[in-house]
């Protein structure tokens, strides 16, 4: 009870992006007035974390800027309601993130630091392995965060000093790599963490998501900071990363309350609206890629961008198109991928090309190519020989090699519209067809929600400003 009206309180001041850490002295600063004496003091950390991968889940695929970036970089199409996919500027606040799984990441950081509450905390998982866990996990919130708005609070935020200026995309990126590093370093070799659904507490797996993710952010700097991105991709993909399926960041489902989204979608709310657009099945269908089987119900794509109208008598004329995964057939325990030994293999192909390391980007990418067709159960040896001898397929050590690559990281990521919304913006591969009779660009950015001038006006118009006055066409730090 303290704890939910001290988020609400937090919420009308306008600290949305600073909440409260945990500590004790945020919340007596309210009073006692709405204690509970029978609620137990100490948050149950296990329960916080499974909650949060949980909800990963949603950072792949679900609301608010996950769908739009999904939206953004034509992985769905809008089957009624197209707005999004025509450009109309978005409403997307974050303060759901930061007082939602970042606060709860805060949180387990916090108590298992507090020496008042770390040896209580400690029978859910040795104190260093359970931060070791919420920082990697905060350094992937904010990774989502930051390549969706660019500037944002970050290093004073959740702190609960009130209203904070945005941080540069620049210095939080860096600091992201620092992050992950520490992390990856503080495991020890005490109790296995509870409530882990990803990796059930393998601090081994733990230690590669974490490396690959420095990898992938690393990369992502290519065009804005090469220097520091090749030094630390470098060094990423020396320490070890996910480098085959077993070790795939997955959040596994277990059904119950938890389950995939994309059958929540489907199945339990029974809501129609998206569909695999047809930039999708075209890409699948012009490489004779069999995965065409497994990303969507069937093989005919929803167009992209249609005005509403347009959509409905679409869909009436071509009542059957397809729709993610299997549809209605989408399993409850499917799980959600935040990185696989694929996607990093096709990192270390575009490494490679760069000059960063010494593998061989030939390799590197029939590896990626192979490992994210195992994952989907296509193994057939032969199938994915044929595949990879396509002639726009095969890298050849030309200039065309950008584009094949880029492509196929494009396709490895779906459905996770924050993965490939970047990688298309970096990059601009696939081509995408503008929106019919729409003479605007795919968005660069999400603006900034309409709380931030509410409740932190003047930060917010010093960020706003280097966006040209928020707009979603200005592009990011490293969108070169």
């Amino acid at each position: 009870m303290k704890q939910v009206n001290f988020k609400r309180a937090a919420m009308a001041l306008g600290v949305f992006a600073t909440l409260l850490t945990g500590c004790s002295k945020g919340i007596d600063d309210f009073g006692n007035i709405n204690r509970n004496p029978n609620a137990t003091t100490i948050p149950i950390t296990s329960a916080l974390l499974t909650n949060v991968l949980a909800g990963a889940g949603g950072n792949v695929w679900g609301g608010g800027i996950n769908t739009t970036a999904g939206l953004y970089c034509q992985y769905m199409s809008e089957t009624q309601y197209t707005d999004i996919s025509r450009y109309a500027q978005p409403v997307i606040n974050w303060d759901g993130i930061y007082s939602g799984d970042l606060y709860d990441l805060q949180n387990i950081i916090n108590v298992n630091t507090d020496p008042a509450t770390k040896a209580a905390a400690a029978q859910f998982g040795s104190n260093n392995n359970q931060i070791a866990v919420a920082r990697i996990l905060k350094a992937y919130n904010f990774w989502m965060l930051t390549d969706a708005y660019g500037d944002l609070p970050y290093f004073e935020a959740l702190k609960g000093k009130g209203t904070i200026a945005y941080d540069k995309q620049e210095l939080i990126y860096p600091d992201l790599i620092k992050e992950l590093k520490e992390a990856a370093a503080q495991f020890d070799g005490g109790l296995t963490i509870q409530g882990d659904i990803m990796y059930s507490g393998n601090t081994t797996k733990w230690k590669k998501f974490a490396n690959s993710l420095i990898a992938t952010i690393a990369l992502r700097m290519s065009k804005a900071n090469a220097t520091l991105g090749k030094a630390e991709f470098a060094a990423a993909i020396a320490a070890g990363v996910i480098d085959n399926n077993a070790d795939n960041a997955a959040i596994v489902y277990p059904g119950g309350n938890y389950r995939n989204p994309i059958y929540n979608y489907y199945v339990v709310t029974q809501r129609f609206d998206f569909a695999v657009s047809k930039t999708v099945t075209d890409q699948l269908t012009a490489k004779n890629d069999p995965r065409i089987n497994v990303y969507t119900s069937n093989a005919k794509g929803f167009p992209y961008g249609m005005t509403r109208a347009d959509a409905l008598a679409w869909q009436t004329a071509n009542p059957t198109f397809g729709f993610l995964y299997g549809f209605t057939a989408t399993p409850q325990t499917l799980p959600m991928y935040l990185m696989t030994a694929g996607q990093v293999y096709l990192a270390r192909a575009e490494g490679a090309r760069l000059g960063w390391t010494t593998e061989v980007a030939a390799t590197q990418y029939a590896n990626g190519i192979t490992a994210e067709f195992n994952r989907w159960g296509i193994t057939n040896t032969a199938t994915i020989a044929t595949y990879l001898a396509q002639t726009d397929i095969a890298l050849t050590g030309l200039a065309s090699d950008v584009q094949k690559i880029a492509e196929q990281r494009w396709l490895s990521y779906f459905p996770d519209g924050n993965q490939g919304w970047a990688e298309y913006r970096r990059t601009g591969f696939p081509a995408m067809t503008p929106v019919p009779g729409s003479a605007t660009a795919v968005p660069r950015r999400i603006p900034y929600g309409s709380n931030e001038p509410l409740y932190n006006p003047t930060n917010y118009a010093s960020a706003a400003a280097t966006y040209n006055s928020n707009s979603m066409s200005a592009k990011v730090w490293w969108d070169k």
